[in-house]
């Protein structure tokens, strides 16, 4: 299993000299298994537009792939329109999000382009574009021999954290997470147990913040090492950083928390893990 980060920031793209080293795009990650054919985007934020352009160079005759949504907020579907592989023919997406009350996964999704927003409108975008809505705990199959599974995690609005195995690998995603203040929340713990790879939100510097915006939903770094611990994962990768958040504040952040989980990495744009990983951290 291949995973590789294409956008690692929370709430709004920070291009700009401070962040160029981790990277400014929002979330977004594309898992490969199956001999690295079988394509998984993990969000759409702003990271899936570079996405986008690389897989038209890879694969010219037709893209097909798997779009995960954890949520429909706007840092984790703002990329989409600007998505190149939905305006080719032989392109084919399944898009798959939380099934909830009231408006359809489509619905949002199809909700940026508009006029006011765009040129261009969802029902003439010329991929085949499959929408389809999960419950919390379910699990299906992508390709012949990939599982993932679901699970609500905390999150105003609503948000799935998916477990993707694959030949023994596990790469679990947990953005957008806010624990309880007396514990972890449970579904993450079960997702991440026994993972070889755990991106989790690390979108605050410090547990005094975490505290005052609780209300948000994010984590602090801390609790990310913490549930890394917990949860006997053998990597954890930051991510969902906020955007007021440097390159050398993420070097000091990485610093403290492998003194609570020495396997810590920083989830920067660009970085490709092989799972399962070796001795030596990238």
């Amino acid at each position: 299993m291949q995973v590789r980060f294409w956008g690692v920031r929370g709430t709004i793209p920070t291009p700009g000299p401070n962040t160029v080293r981790v990277g400014g795009n929002t979330s977004c990650v594309e898992v490969r298994t199956e001999n690295n054919m079988q394509i998984t985007v993990l969000d759409a934020g702003s990271g899936i537009r570079l996405l986008g352009n690389s897989l038209l160079k890879e694969f010219p005759d037709g893209v097909h792939g798997n779009i995960l949504i954890s949520h429909t907020h706007w840092d984790h579907i703002q990329g989409f329109p600007f998505f190149v592989p939905v305006f080719g023919r032989s392109n084919r997406f399944v898009l798959i999000g939380q099934k909830r009350v009231g408006t359809r996964l489509e619905e949002i999704m199809a909700g940026q382009f508009i006029e006011s927003y765009l040129p261009y409108a969802y029902k003439t975008l010329p991929a085949d574009l499959l929408v389809k809505e999960v419950a919390t705990g379910e699990r299906f199959l992508i390709g012949d021999s990939t599982v993932v599974t679901t699970a609500s995690i905390n999150h105003p609005g609503g948000n799935l954290g998916y477990r993707i195995e694959h030949d023994g690998a596990v790469f679990t995603y947990c953005s957008d997470i806010g624990h309880p203040d007396d514990g972890f929340d449970e579904n993450v713990l079960k997702l991440a147990y026994g993972a070889d790879l755990l991106l989790h939100d690390a979108h605050f510097n410090t547990m005094e913040d975490r505290h005052r915006f609780s209300h948000w939903g994010h984590s602090c770094w801390l609790e990310a090492a913490q549930v890394a611990s917990e949860a006997n994962v053998k990597t954890l990768a930051l991510s969902h950083f906020s955007p007021d958040t440097t390159d050398d504040m993420v070097d000091e952040i990485l610093e403290k928390a492998r003194k609570v989980f020495p396997r810590t990495i920083v989830a920067r744009e660009g970085l490709v893990v092989n799972l399962p990983m070796g001795d030596t951290l990238p």
